[in-house]
């Protein structure tokens, strides 16, 4: 589904964040996105949104060279991006009534895509019809996270990207909602891609885990992680394995 080719990008030109760099993403799969601070993490989901772009190389999706943002990718940042005016139902419909104002023109919407009001299903299904006419101020982080992912599939994407959406949340609300976001990954058949700072996140969601370099990164480095998602995989000997070798790789590079 994503193609990365000779990937060259930073804000310096004298030390780029990617350089050279390529990566394939199949449809379907789990990632996460795991590196110390300043890696370039947020920056190559940027790229894949469409919202910056390489200084050479290219990225494709389904074949299709990446030049601005697709109208098939849903993008879920770590504040939420909720209109703080507008009550959950209404943040919920943003999408669909942007889309509804194009029309299915193959640009801002796609051509078989003909906008319904599928808000209601989301509610329910994130479990936020008790708090639909309240405002984002009025309700939990929790509760604004199920929000953004409910705005975002009821646009029905392929591609979900999220960046650090679970770092704001307390434990058990942050496990809740990893949970929930592989069971609607997987319901929707959607190829995830998620940023994380946190090792036992990445271990816990991504299925394949990308190590970026605190340098630049001129290869990538893929942890193969096929239990992740399972049932006590997080209580297992093969998850606290991964996790301590992917600590003692950060370690590495962060020194």
């Amino acid at each position: 589904m994503i193609q990365i080719d000779s990937l060259t990008f930073g804000y310096s030109p004298t030390s780029p964040l990617f350089d050279g760099f390529n990566l394939f993403i199949e449809r379907g799969e789990t990632w996460a996105i795991l590196g110390p601070s300043g890696c370039g993490k947020t920056s190559l989901l940027y790229l894949l949104a469409g919202l910056k772009f390489p200084t050479s190389g290219k990225i494709s999706i389904d074949g299709q060279s990446l030049a601005r943002p697709r109208p098939r990718s849903g993008l879920i940042l770590q504040d939420y991006g909720l209109l703080p005016w507008s009550t959950v139902h209404e943040n919920i419909e943003l999408g669909l009534k942007v889309r509804s104002f194009y029309g299915p023109d193959g640009r801002h919407t796609p051509k078989n895509y003909f906008p319904k009001d599928n808000a209601n299903h989301w509610l329910e299904r994130l479990g936020l019809s008790d708090v639909a006419d309240k405002f984002p101020a009025q309700i939990s982080g929790g509760q604004r996270q199920r929000t953004a992912i409910a705005r975002t599939l009821a646009l029905e994407p392929d591609l979900l990207l999220m960046d650090e959406p679970f770092s704001a949340l307390d434990a058990v609300t942050r496990e809740d909602l990893q949970n929930l976001t592989l069971v609607l990954s997987a319901e929707q058949n959607l190829t995830l891609v998620i940023v994380t700072h946190a090792i036992e996140e990445a271990a816990s969601l991504g299925k394949k885990i990308l190590l970026l370099n605190g340098e630049t990164n001129q290869r990538a480095r893929v942890f193969q992680n096929p239990q992740a998602g399972n049932v006590d995989y997080r209580n297992s000997a093969a998850y606290h394995d991964l996790c301590k070798l992917l600590w003692k790789e950060m370690q590495h590079e962060t020194v």
